[in-house]
């Protein structure tokens, strides 16, 4: 038998990835994402500054996460959020990345500007990305509020946050995907809070 054979159709694996993806949406506690959609509208209404980071897709979800609290939560007349990602200076991250260490990408930027009472939202999907984790120890050491977009179980990082948020699935695929399905609920929740 060809080792290389296809054991299901493509019909079935799509079937069974957008699922497994409706049951982790499905399973995603609606009470953490609003406790999260609070800190970030308290963020904005105190004009504190929001943070995002992550490697990977996650680094994509931290970006697409700035472009919608920015502009999707934005409420005419009401005090905006002012969201950064740790990850789009792709100078910044080589630059520490190379002559410090890798570990160190997002703590550097974040020394000297975050702030108590400033946000950062840390997304892994393992909860052991260790330039994530330094990103929240410098954080916290500030005086942050740190959310956390996770998978089932959290890793390290669950306990280090003030709200951390489960995706219940073991496919990363299916885990990076609600991220960004939170990530919206998210902006649409903020924007309601400031209106």
């Amino acid at each position: 038998m060809n080792p290389l054979a296809i054991t299901t159709t493509p019909e079935a694996i799509v079937d069974d990835y957008l699922g497994g993806l409706a049951a982790a949406l499905g399973a995603v506690s609606r009470a953490d994402v609003a406790r999260a959609a609070a800190i970030l509208a308290e963020s904005a209404l105190d004009g504190r500054r929001v943070y995002t980071c992550g490697n990977g897709g996650s680094a994509s979800t931290a970006s697409h996460m700035v472009n919608d609290l920015a502009k999707q939560a934005a409420v005419p007349g009401r005090p905006r959020v002012r969201a950064h990602s740790l990850c789009d200076s792709m100078a910044l991250v080589t630059a520490w990345g190379n002559d410090d260490a890798f570990s160190e990408a997002f703590a550097r930027q974040l020394e000297g500007a975050v702030e108590a009472g400033d946000v950062l939202v840390a997304i892994s999907t393992s909860g052991r990305s260790a330039n994530v984790l330094r990103a929240v120890e410098v954080a916290r050491d500030a005086g942050a509020h740190i959310i956390a977009l996770t998978g089932p179980d959290g890793g390290p990082l669950a306990g280090l946050v003030d709200c951390c948020i489960h995706i219940p699935s073991d496919d990363i695929g299916q885990m990076e995907d609600a991220h960004l399905a939170v990530n919206h609920a998210l902006a649409m929740a903020v924007r309601a809070l400031l209106a």
